[in-house]
């Protein structure tokens, strides 16, 4: 399965936010969407950062509740890493596993046009295990 495959299920919308927003501005954003991060994007969706929840715990920790008030692009991650539509399910985890995060900004042509979670992902390659294991049993039954 591909990561084009979740995006078609679950959809294409992506929260973003602009690197001047607040730390504030951005947990807002987190909560009215329940989510985990936002993508930090320009009007022409060229991605530059990503801000998780964890990176506003680490900001609150190091800076207090001064960091609310200071600019997104002071606490997010600048070197996203992002995967594209023919990226595999086995593949993004990896990615994932690998760098300890949570959520991969999916790109074509450089520009944002989706996002995955581990969620996403999980929940893809348990559908994968199951199905292969029904599989098995249907030929089992049938040789």
């Amino acid at each position: 399965m591909t990561v084009k495959a979740i995006l078609d299920e679950k959809g294409y919308d992506v929260v973003t936010v602009a690197p001047e927003q607040t730390l504030a501005d951005a947990a807002r954003k987190l909560s009215e969407h329940g989510i985990g991060a936002v993508v930090i994007a320009d009007a022409d969706r060229r991605i530059h950062g990503i801000l998780s929840e964890r990176d506003i715990v680490r900001a609150l920790a190091s800076e207090g509740v001064e960091a609310m008030e200071k600019p997104i692009s002071a606490f997010m991650t600048s070197a996203v890493q992002v995967c594209s539509e023919s990226s595999t399910v086995n593949e993004v985890m990896r990615v994932m596993t690998n760098g300890r995060f949570r959520h991969l900004p999916v790109a074509r042509d450089g520009r944002l046009i989706g996002i995955v979670s581990i969620g996403d992902v999980v929940k893809r390659r348990l559908e994968e295990v199951e199905r292969e294991a029904e599989e098995i049993r249907t030929y089992i039954a049938t040789a």
